[in-house]
């Protein structure tokens, strides 16, 4: 897992929506910290500070250690809800991280030794079907990314969730069957494919043996012409 990021925060005495609107005016974020067995804990952040955390790119892949009344809540953010116009936050719903607990997290995927691949050497294209992957993981052994090695994959390979080695701790939250994470294409079958999709186009509307070189060109204009004329 990404780096534990700390995010100040103060408990919301009042709930409600005139509460919640009067705290955006002041420039906070109303939230919500749940799970973990115990009651749900109303508190608010700083926008300024939820927004920098946001851009990081990977804020809701990452632990987040809430500090509250000189305490850290260890968390996980579950949803940030953002205005509909300007993309503020309005909203953001972080799950207790429990001790010896377990969590369903989504978890990026990075390739590695894509130049020991013959396939990909060859011209050929890696198409990744799945950038994260669903996984079961101990709350205190959460990956930050799952590598997986395409080392001597061929074109016309497939890797499935069979394939990798998952962190100890974590598991794939799919188990009802061996989905395809990526597979190696390639390029000519693209064009092939995109070149079908060009023929049906050009040839739409037109009669069996008939092709778009049939068009009336200038020596048809004179032949037309001669035989109006012997006519």
């Amino acid at each position: 897992m990404s780096d534990a990021l700390t995010l100040p925060a103060e408990a919301r005495e009042r709930a409600g929506k005139g509460a919640s609107r009067q705290l955006r005016r002041e420039g906070r974020v109303p939230a919500v910290i749940y799970g973990g067995k115990e009651e749900p804990t109303l508190i608010h952040v700083e926008a300024k500070e939820l927004v920098r955390q946001l851009g990081t790119g990977h804020f809701m892949n990452s632990i987040v250690e809430i500090e509250l009344d000189g305490k850290k809540v260890r968390t996980i953010p579950k949803d940030v809800a953002l205005h509909p116009v300007n993309d503020r936050p309005e909203h953001a719903d972080f799950f207790r991280l429990a001790k010896g607990g377990k969590i369903e997290v989504n978890v990026p995927v990075v390739f590695l030794n894509e130049e020991a691949s013959p396939g990909l050497k060859k011209g050929g294209v890696l198409n990744v079907v799945r950038h994260e992957l669903e996984l079961v993981c101990d709350n205190d052994k959460i990956p930050g990314e799952i590598e997986i090695d395409v080392t001597g994959k061929e074109v016309g390979d497939s890797i499935h969730i069979s394939e990798v080695q998952l962190p100890e701790g974590s598991e794939s939250a799919i188990t009802d069957r061996d989905f395809t994470i990526a597979t190696l294409v390639a390029p000519s079958a693209l064009k092939k494919s995109e070149g079908a999709e060009g023929e049906d186009q050009t040839g739409e509307g037109m009669e069996p043996g008939e092709t778009a070189a049939t068009e009336q060109g200038p020596d048809d204009d004179a032949a037309d012409e001669q035989e109006a004329k012997s006519e």
